[in-house]
């Protein structure tokens, strides 16, 4: 499986892991990330934006200070980010953080129905590092490849 059907095939299992949908940062150099994948809904995307929630989410901030796992549950939420995602089915969900090679990748994986489990969580995190590992050295990807990644990130970041 080459490199571009590889990528697709792990956002796609990602997604199928993330029911209520997920938010992937890769390659994040100072606050911006090389490729961002999205795939929660219109509605809580224009909230977000709109409202500007980025700067008190505890799922971005997390991402930012450490490395590892952790549940959507045991944040610290003083701005109540999370009490407006759960207004859009964002009930319960994981933070991945890691950085390989110096570079960092952080995501956050969504569920309406329920905590995901630790077997859940370790795979979403290997499907992650290797979606980091597969895309760390960007200039050294084939143009098609590199052109079909920046679609899919607007694809799944707008719909």
């Amino acid at each position: 499986m080459d490199s571009e059907d590889r990528i697709s095939a792990l956002l796609a299992r990602l997604h199928q892991a993330s029911p209520a949908g997920f938010a992937i940062a890769l390659h994040v150099r100072f606050t911006s990330p090389k490729y961002l994948f999205q795939s929660y809904a219109k509605d809580w995307l224009d909230t977000y934006s709109r409202e500007g929630l980025v700067l008190n989410d505890p799922v971005v901030r997390w991402g930012f200070e450490n490395e590892g796992t952790i549940r959507w549950s045991e944040l610290d939420d003083p701005a109540a980010v999370m009490a407006r995602a759960r207004e859009y089915g964002l009930k319960y969900g994981a933070v991945i953080a890691l950085t390989r090679n110096g570079k960092r990748s952080m995501a956050g994986f969504s569920r309406s129905d329920r905590e995901p489990t630790d077997a859940e969580i370790g795979r979403l995190k290997a499907d992650l590092t290797e979606l980091h590992d597969l895309t760390e050295n960007v200039e050294a990807l084939s143009p098609s490849v590199h052109m079909t990644l920046k679609q899919m990130s607007i694809y799944l970041t707008h719909g």
